[in-house]
């Protein structure tokens, strides 16, 4: 089944630019099925960085769900709902459903990929998974970044792929690479757009 963007508009003053884990833990008290639904990435939310670990929202933040298009129906309910993400209060508005778009370039905020921490270790396990895909772009890292599971800290990178066919382009988009795609990692989006 083809791949989707469900964005909704989020209203509110802020969340923390570490959210990733707050956040499915705020959509899993609306929809428990998430817990065990495939194929389900949760973008980062988008923001203005203010300092202090803090992103307030702006007129382009969504909350933004990447799901096979035949699960839309069972994720429109977030409508209208409040979501609280540490202690952040937002309200989920109408929903638009955006359509992946194969380009040559993506990058993803931020991968895991449980057991590989340094550099050079996690972009030769991030190649074998573009191989087992059937994708062959040129994959390079940048900043290495952590976010926050409960009380524990997660090791990942921030991560492009450029040099990508259609085909490949909207595999790697539906896909995504590594772990924790329902707290923001491994999703992908067009090479220009930031995450925060």
């Amino acid at each position: 089944m083809p791949s989707i963007d469900l964005a909704f508009r989020l209203t509110g003053p802020a969340v923390p630019v570490d959210h990733g884990y707050a956040l499915y833990a705020a959509l899993s008290r609306i929809l428990p099925d998430i817990h065990t639904a495939k194929d389900i990435g949760v973008q980062p939310i988008r923001g203005v960085y203010s300092g202090n670990g803090v992103l307030h929202l702006a007129d382009f933040s969504r909350l933004i769900l990447r799901l096979p298009d035949e699960q839309i129906q069972a994720y429109l309910k977030l409508a209208g709902k409040r979501l609280t993400v540490d202690d952040h209060p937002l309200s989920v508005g109408v929903p638009e459903v955006r359509t992946l778009r194969p380009v040559v370039r993506l990058r993803a905020r931020l991968v895991t990929i449980k057991g590989f921490l340094k550099e050079e270790e996690f972009l030769a396990a991030a190649k074998r998974q573009l191989e087992q895909l059937g994708i062959s772009g040129q994959a390079h890292i940048g900043t290495r970044r952590t976010f926050r599971v409960r009380d524990k800290q997660v090791v990942g990178f921030e991560m492009g792929v450029s040099q990508l066919t259609a085909e490949e382009s909207l595999t790697l988009q539906e896909r995504g690479l590594g772990g924790r795609r329902k707290m923001g990692c491994g999703v992908f989006v067009p090479g220009g757009e930031r995450s925060e």
